[in-house]
């Protein structure tokens, strides 16, 4: 991010209705000083920068600019649960309790608010209904029995009246307030005065099955992701202490006892147990771990007892990552969820005026036709349009569909990549540590004559000490010994070749057929599967070790279920040689492979496979996110195997597999598929089902009873249906 630039987040307390998110995010972009303001309305988060030296100014006009916007919602600070502009109420925890501590006081105040608004909208709502029938059934006429039923419309509806006039004000005029109460005035002018009380009613008693609905949506999907440690048991002179993650540091020793999550990321240093992992592989098969093994933050622990080091601070740990990722994703918006948003806004107007048309033209035109006959038929119009069931499914949908691919150990960073996976035709795969393990181990070592085999390993281990590539880490292993430093005197790796060093005075050369050619060496090319590694002494050839690395045991499973999902190319690029290349896409089905590729022969190469794709065609990369950074960047959707963790698959890629298994690459886009569907579905039904009823309508065949149902009704199930994704 831009150093000029400072990013803010704040939680819109009371944010109710989507369209009201959009117009939020909408009017704080216009404040001048802002950047890449966003709301996402399931977290209910307010997310923007603010560019130049002005803050407390643009801080002031943005909080102003919600007020204006919202005046019902109150904003608070995401970091520590204060009210923004304004002292903590009771119930807010201070800056200095741990964030920890803050987010369980702030979601059971929260949670304590809802149920306290649930229980006065039932209170108001049975008090509606009430005066309702008594107005109906009750002897009453002439203006007792307007006022019984004028009472009962402001019992009901007095919030939502009170908030049209005020936006009318603020020339906020085409949100479901307006439109509601345009249209139940227009019921009381034509004299309907049971079915303009009936209408808000009904409309109030939907919206709060709405509101229901959406809470345990945004619950469903939170538990989906209850990762996050509460406590961690510090390890101190005087015993253990229970203590927020947030307060352990680098190097403090924490014990996690039977039953308990992983608080942070660390190293087993004393005891053994079997890991629970599934919260962030989605594998249910335990993990034993052993002194000296790595364990991750959201673990959890199944038997034994264990003393842990502690390698990275909270903020840095696996599982705040995974959190913050997931939350995030949903304002990273598809494409199809900004076209919603956008056509939301030019349809409610469209739908408004086409209704004043109805009211004010056939009463001049047709014969017979009267102006309260067609008022009550536009005001049938104006309930129908509101556009709710739309604009709140869509992020619904994409955010459960996240949820639910977060919960297989695949990590979808935005809406967008979820259903780009939809369209996705062609899969580029990198071969080491994607398709096979990355565990390379020495099948044979072949010296020349003259050179024991454990004389020509303990040159290669010598060559190969500062390398990091897992061939060299296979040769190291092997051998075994330490390395003795002071006997390497130069060092030079030569990228795509090998290494050239100087070990005991002599120039050693280990690396593939190409080095030796570079350096005019002598030797047989070996053909064997496997990776070479040639060695040279003084220019003389030495020998050769013969490396193999496995293939993964899904490897071949993945390949198929993408074919079967559509993938019309798949395509290997490996920097192996030939032989090693064509044998290993023999056994995976893999029929387009290039080998011998060096790092900028990869990404060449996969420009013009991008050159191939049509025009709504998707290109993945799918690589290990270290070394394939260039390649992950440049695709349409980069994948990366996660490594439980890498902090460099977590950063390049769009999209993390947590386990490294290639085979949730069909499960991801199984998720996107059924997320997409189910997205597809609310539109047609919401669509349709108001298009039915405005024509209805329009005809004076349905009256206001079927026109609630065609607004809250269908957005309730709207919901409910995007729901389903978190079952799937």
């Amino acid at each position: 991010m831009d150093e000029n630039k400072k990013q803010h987040e704040w939680i819109l307390d009371g944010i109710d209705c989507a369209n009201c998110a959009n117009k939020v995010e909408r009017g704080v972009a216009k404040v001048a000083g802002v950047a890449n303001s966003n709301v996402n309305y399931m977290t209910q988060t307010l997310r923007f920068e603010v560019t130049g030296e002005r803050e407390e100014l643009v801080l002031s006009q943005v909080k102003q600019k919600v007020n204006a916007l919202e005046p019902g919602i109150t904003l608070r600070n995401k970091a520590d649960g204060t009210v923004i502009g304004g002292s903590s109420r009771s119930e807010t925890p201070p800056v200095a309790v741990s964030e920890a501590l803050q987010q369980m006081d702030f979601e059971t105040a929260v949670e304590k608010d809802e149920e306290d608004e649930l229980k006065t909208a039932v209170i108001r709502l049975l008090l509606g209904f009430t005066l309702l029938l008594a107005g109906i059934f009750l002897p009453l006429e002439g203006w007792l029995s307007v006022t019984l039923f004028v009472i009962a419309y402001l019992v009901v509806g007095y919030d939502i009246v009170w908030r049209a006039f005020r936006n009318l004000f603020r020339g906020q005029l085409f949100d479901e307030n307006f439109l509601m109460t345009i249209a139940t005035l227009a019921a009381f002018y034509v004299q309907e005065y049971p079915e303009a009380v009936a209408v808000m009613l009904f409309y109030q008693v939907g919206e709060l099955f709405q509101d229901v609905a959406l809470s345990k949506s945004r619950r469903s999907i939170a538990d989906l992701m209850d990762i996050r440690p509460d406590y961690a048991n510090l390890v101190t002179e005087n015993g253990t202490q229970k203590v927020a993650p947030e307060t352990i540091k680098v190097g403090d020793l924490i014990l996690v006892r039977p039953g308990e999550k992983v608080p942070l990321d660390g190293k087993v240093v004393e005891g053994t147990s079997a890991m629970d992992t599934s919260a962030l592989t989605g594998e249910s098969v335990p993990r034993s771990v052993n002194p000296g093994d790595s364990v991750l933050s959201g673990f959890i622990n199944r038997n034994g007892v264990l003393k842990v080091a502690v390698e990275k601070p909270f903020a840095e740990s696996t599982v705040k990552k995974i959190l913050d990722l997931v939350e995030n994703a949903s304002g990273r918006k598809a494409p199809t969820e900004q076209f919603i948003t956008k056509f939301a806004r030019y349809y409610t107007p469209v739908v408004v005026v086409a209704a004043l048309l109805l009211a004010i033209v056939p009463p001049l035109v047709l014969p017979g036709a009267t102006f309260d006959e067609w008022i009550y038929r536009a005001a049938i119009f104006l309930v129908i349009s509101c556009p709710c069931a739309l604009v709140v499914s869509i992020p619904i949908s994409f955010f459960g569909g996240i949820g639910a691919s977060s919960r297989k150990g695949i990590l979808v960073k935005g809406s967008n990549y979820l259903e780009a996976l939809n369209d996705l035709k062609y899969v580029v795969m990198d071969k080491t540590g994607t398709l096979t393990k990355g565990k390379f181990e020495i099948t044979a070592i072949e010296p020349e004559k003259g050179i024991s085999a454990e004389g020509l390993l303990e040159v290669a281990a010598h060559a190969e000490a500062h390398s990091t590539h897992p061939i060299a880490d296979s040769i190291k292993e092997k051998y075994k010994k330490e390395i003795q430093e002071e006997r390497i005197t130069t060092y030079n790796e030569i990228p795509g070749h090998g290494i050239e060093a100087t070990i005991d005075g002599k120039n050693i050369l280990a690396g593939n057929a190409r080095l030796m050619e570079r350096f005019s060496v002598n030797f047989e090319e070996v053909t064997e599967i496997g990776t070479i590694v040639y060695l040279a002494i003084e220019g003389k050839y030495a020998g050769y070790l013969l490396i193999a690395d496995a293939i993964k045991e899904d490897a071949a499973a993945a390949i198929a279920s993408m074919k079967e999902l559509g993938i019309k190319h798949i395509i290997m690029l490996t920097g192996d040689s030939k032989a090693v290349g064509d044998a290993i896409a023999q056994k995976l089905g893999i029929t387009e492979v290039y080998s011998e590729l060096l790092p900028q022969d990869k990404v060449t190469k996969f420009e013009e496979i991008l050159s191939r794709k049509k025009k709504n065609e998707k290109v993945a990369f799918v690589g290990d996110g270290i070394n394939d950074t260039p390649v992950l960047a440049r695709s349409d959707i980069g994948i990366a195997m996660g490594g439980l963790g890498s902090d460099a698959a977590i950063e390049a890629a769009d999209v993390v597999i947590m386990d490294d298994k290639p085979s949730k690459i069909g499960v991801a886009m199984l998720v996107a598929k059924d997320t997409r569907r189910i997205v597809w579905q609310n539109i047609f039904f919401a669509l349709g089902v108001k298009g039915l009823f405005l024509l209805l309508g329009a005809f004076g065949v349905a009256t206001m009873w079927e026109a609630v149902f065609a607004d809250v009704g269908v957005t309730v199930i709207a919901v409910l249906n995007a729901m389903r994704i978190l079952k799937k």
